[in-house]
């Protein structure tokens, strides 16, 4: 699948709050495709025409928009991480969704990241095609210091929600709801978040994986292995209806 269908597909899947917040990689492309086939220099320097200009300054715009979405999110996860540390021996399977839910739109929040840093990556790499420039390199390395592609600390968090999870519910538990949960996840998994996050982790597999294109500026891969991937998925297709 192309990446542009990748994401308009993405962007049906996730909330609708979210949907506006993605890179806006069809109005970017049609940019490229706009601009002179060949950089202009001026004194020895490189020098944008209106063409140019306008590209970067939309750039510098999709940044700033998922900086500003992304520590809006960051921040919403830490201070509700804070209540998940109460006891959760209490109201168990009401608990043990929120917890879920709460595990699933983090890891929809990394591909976020992931999907968006690709689409720049992408765009920029026709960019310097049609141009002749390098512009992706510069801006690349600008974009790693940037907020939304720092995934370590949300990263942190999805781990230590399934260690919670761990914790709280025992593998006796588990085992003792085994067949009711395995009737019942068919029903879930295909529901809101749970759909949402699956789809989110398959993308992130197939974006961070080597293949043929692969270049200094493809993400790496994936930072947890393809077990974790299938407990990921795990964690929310286990969950009851309550």
């Amino acid at each position: 699948m192309k990446f542009g269908k990748r994401l308009k597909k993405q962007i049906q899947e996730s909330f609708p709050e979210w949907r506006d917040n993605y890179l806006s990689y069809k109005e970017m492309k049609k940019l490229v495709k706009l601009i002179s086939g060949s950089p202009m220099f001026m004194n020895g320097s490189l020098e944008y025409g209106k063409g140019e200009a306008e590209f970067v300054y939309l750039l510098n715009n999709e940044i700033e928009k998922f900086n500003g979405f992304f520590m809006e999110k960051e921040e919403d996860f830490i201070i509700l991480h804070e209540p998940s540390k109460v006891d959760y021996k209490e109201e168990m399977a009401k608990i043990r969704r929120i917890i879920v839910d709460f595990h699933g739109e983090m890891v929809l929040l990394v591909n976020y990241s992931n999907i968006n840093y690709t689409g720049l990556a992408k765009i920029l790499k026709k960019y310097d095609k049609r141009t002749g420039g390098l512009l992706r390199l510069p801006f690349i390395q600008k974009v790693l210091e940037q907020p939304f592609f720092t995934t370590d600390l949300i990263s942190k968090l999805v781990k230590e929600c399934e260690r919670i999870i761990d914790n709280v519910f025992p593998a006796e538990e588990e085992k003792a709801e085994k067949a009711k949960e395995t009737k019942e996840a068919i029903i879930v998994v295909g529901e809101g978040i749970f759909r949402n996050t699956v789809s989110a982790l398959l993308t992130m597999q197939e974006i961070r994986k080597g293949s043929s294109t692969e270049s200094p500026f493809s993400l790496p891969p994936l930072s947890f292995p393809d077990s974790d991937l299938i407990r990921s998925l795990q964690l929310n297709a286990a969950v009851p209806i309550v």
